[in-house]
């Protein structure tokens, strides 16, 4: 029998049904052509997982999921790490099939869910694959590498709408805080907005770094995916790629996914046709000579660690997204002030007694988009099974990924870049619309649903 706590597949995928698609501009090895039949029903089935990327992140990822499934395969370009994983008593215990090539836990039929916690590069392609083949998906912050990226993610999502594309910003789980401040500037407590600062910290400086010997357990080339062919750098790979344009955005998408996403869900901005107009990168500093946006050593970090980004939305309201100052997120509007970050909530409403009583599940389930407050993959898993958007839901990330990338396009090129919310588009700076989007190498393209 199943426990309390376990419902069968067929209970917990009972609103799932795996849409078909044709596979384009990508390689994806197994596309469902019909509704999936999950065929194996005995009482304690429970949704079966794939873990693509088992990193730090990845491993921690992989064992909070095995709570609310069976771990049946996991994979990371590093073959230590995947069978470090596989081996791991709260992930693979043992059993789960280890691989080094994604495309092996996407080809297989019995697996119903995917998380993916890659580097940056691999998750729009990876997670749109995932959806082509008929899984749902958990993916890692931020999202996307490029602009573009976010468009390609919204039309696999909208192409897919009962399978579940869920983002790991978890700060949209943690009540006390984030939630609390946004449903009292919602609430008016704060009188009408007039200006956020996004406290996100500066990246690491760091080099010049040698060429080296890649470990012969890594596959280097599948690990570079979409980004140019270069030399094997020891602070090229795994955690340290944060901090290489190349492959990220560094603090602008690595904890701006996160700031930046609170922000703009405080402000209503988190909905297509929002979107800063205008985003002022002139004060931003980096660790390397740059020209035309691009730096001119490629043997150290060189994302911006110092920087004051302001963006102007169409409302009136400024935003700054700062290396300086506390991480966190402060909030000014005619009423007061508010900062809010992951360790405390401080300002003018709580001030005047404003005090949790006042908070209401009501309140919170409104934000939770009517399902219960509860942790972050517990919402994941209760969506699958369920239906309706998640609270880390996809199409709210892509806008506050839109302004993250956006930040990090004119801190490059150190001037004011205009965009368009309602076309997605930079206008009027044909220099700064290129780096909208980037030419993958051949054979890693991402599929155009």
């Amino acid at each position: 029998m199943a426990g309390r706590g376990h419902p069968t597949r067929r209970s917990f995928l009972g609103t799932t049904v795996a849409a078909s698609a044709a596979v384009g501009g990508g390689f994806v090895p197994y596309v469902f052509e019909s509704a999936r039949a999950f065929a194996n029903q005995s009482a304690n089935d429970r949704p079966r997982i794939g873990c693509i990327g088992t990193g730090s992140m990845g491993s921690g990822d992989a064992a909070q999921h095995s709570r609310f499934g069976d771990i049946l395969a996991v994979c990371d370009v590093d073959s230590r790490r995947a069978d470090s994983a596989r081996n791991d008593g709260r992930i693979g215990k043992g059993k789960a099939d280890a691989y080094t090539d994604y495309r092996k836990v996407l080809e297989r039929s019995d697996i119903d869910v995917v998380s993916v916690v890659t580097t940056d590069p691999w998750h729009v392609k990876i997670a749109i694959e995932a959806l082509q083949s008929g899984k749902h998906v958990f993916c890692q912050k931020p999202l996307s590498l490029t602009l573009e990226e976010n468009q390609l993610a919204r039309a696999a999502a909208e192409k897919f709408p009962k399978l579940q594309f869920f983002i790991g910003t978890q700060q949209r789980s943690q009540k006390d805080q984030f939630l609390r401040a946004v449903n009292m500037i919602h609430k008016g407590l704060l009188g009408d907005m007039q200006k956020v600062t996004v406290g996100i910290n500066g990246s690491p400086t760091g080099g010049p770094f040698p060429v080296a010997t890649a470990p012969a357990e890594l596959n280097w080339d599948m690990w570079l995916g979409q980004a140019p062919k270069v030399d094997f750098r020891e602070k090229r790979c795994h955690y340290e790629f944060r901090w290489w344009y190349e492959y990220s955005g560094g603090k602008f998408t690595d904890w701006g996914a996160h700031h930046v996403d609170i922000a703009h869900w405080a402000l209503k901005e988190d909905v297509k046709g929002k979107g800063p107009i205008e985003i002022d990168g002139s004060d931003a500093k980096h660790p390397v000579p740059f020209k035309d946006g691009y730096p001119t050593v490629d043997d150290c970090y060189n994302t911006s660690q110092d920087f004051a980004v302001k963006c102007k939305f169409a409302s009136g309201v400024e935003m700054i997204v700062t290396s300086r100052g506390d991480n966190g997120i402060l909030f000014e509007g005619t009423k007061g002030r508010m900062f809010v970050n992951r360790d405390r909530i401080s300002g003018a409403p709580i001030e005047e007694g404003w005090d949790k009583d006042k908070f209401t599940a009501e309140d919170v389930m409104a934000l939770y988009k009517g399902k219960p407050f509860e942790g972050h993959k517990e919402n994941f898993y209760r969506c699958i099974r369920e239906g309706g958007l998640p609270v880390s839901d996809v199409f709210s990330h892509i806008m506050a990924m839109n302004t993250c990338h956006l930040s990090a396009i004119a801190a490059r090129l150190g001037r004011t870049i205009k965009w368009d919310p309602a076309t997605e588009k930079i206008v009027g700076d044909e220099q700064a619309a290129a780096f909208a989007a980037r030419k993958p190498r051949e054979g890693f393209e991402i599929p155009r649903v």
